[in-house]
């Protein structure tokens, strides 16, 4: 998905956006879960995959999957990930692209699994002719999405119980943030921007399905009630002013230097409830725009965010 989705969409819709920031980012650094990897469980199939001994050197292309690896206890065994991975900051950040990848470059990594998300440059077919092992993590759909690769990933590096244990916590924590919701005779409305384009995600996205469980309603529903822009509409600045959203929340600060003051400074948009109360919550782009365990920061981030919005 899902990275850096304002820029991915101008290119393709195919992200995830989901996607914290000045205003209320709770974000502490993922733990690397306990557990001890035993090579005696091997060999593990996944799908189609198989993997005859547990991997030592683990190549990432993708930021959401580096995250996961290390909070399942895998990160030891990571020995380069692309040149977007950011978390943790101790992570064998290199120049390999995600979005660009080459099968030589990834290749002179010697890797004895690589992780990516998308299979662009046919780059999953590519490794295959190396006889190099790929495990693909798309863009999550859902928090279940999320909840299957973490464990697949356990699975296949030899940190399954590590991995459930991940699950298992984030499943916990999610659960008390939603009981904190408040009870609402209406939901507050809300506009999730992806960029100053003014792309924005339905409620059928990952990013959306993280906001119902905030209890809030998407003003961008309902122009992609079709599905044909699959689910990233980009909305206009007339129906944005119309919609008047209770709160806006940015996920393009740190790519596109949007703030609560550059929204307020829009033609039009200083008379919004969003800015006049003082809503415009700042995100992480990051956190916002992956499907690892910091969603659970990012639903925390939303609930506090909205919290004083009772009725």
């Amino acid at each position: 998905m899902f990275r850096r989705t304002p820029r991915v969409f101008a290119a393709s819709l195919a992200v995830a956006a989901l996607a914290l920031g000045a205003c209320a980012e709770k974000t502490t650094d993922t733990p690397a879960a306990s557990g001890s990897p035993s090579a005696a469980a091997f060999p593990v199939t996944v799908g189609t995959l198989t993997l005859e001994q547990r991997p030592e050197k683990i190549v990432s292309l993708s930021a959401t999957a580096t995250e996961m690896l290390f909070a399942i206890g895998a990160g030891a065994q990571v020995t380069a990930v692309d040149d977007q991975s950011n978390f943790p900051a101790d992570a064998p950040k290199t120049d390999l692209s995600g979005y660009q990848p080459n099968a030589e470059a990834v290749a002179a990594k010697e890797p004895d699994l690589v992780v990516l998300s998308d299979d662009r440059n046919k780059i999953v077919e590519q490794l295959a002719k190396l006889k190099i092992p790929v495990y693909q993590t798309p863009a999550a759909q859902t928090l279940d999405d999320s909840y299957r690769q973490l464990t697949e990933l356990g699975t296949l590096t030899g940190n399954a119980d590590a991995a459930a244990d991940v699950v298992q916590r984030m499943k916990d924590d999610i659960t008390k943030i939603v009981a904190e919701v408040p009870q609402r005779a209406q939901a507050p409305t809300y506009f999730h921007e992806l960029g100053p384009e003014l792309y924005t995600a339905t409620s059928k996205t990952f990013i959306g399905s993280i906001y119902r469980l905030a209890g809030l309603e998407n003003i961008a529903d309902a122009a992609d009630a079709d599905g044909k822009n699959g689910g990233y509409p980009q909305l206009s600045q007339e129906v944005i002013v119309d919609a008047d959203p209770d709160f806006i929340f940015l996920s393009d600060v740190k790519c596109c230097q949007q703030s609560a003051a550059t929204v307020k400074a829009r033609s039009g948009w200083g008379s919004l409830t969003a800015v006049q109360q003082d809503q415009v919550v700042e995100l992480d782009d990051d956190v916002a725009s992956r499907w690892g365990p910091r969603v659970v920061d990012l639903l925390r981030t939303i609930v506090d965010a909205t919290a004083k919005v009772s009725q």
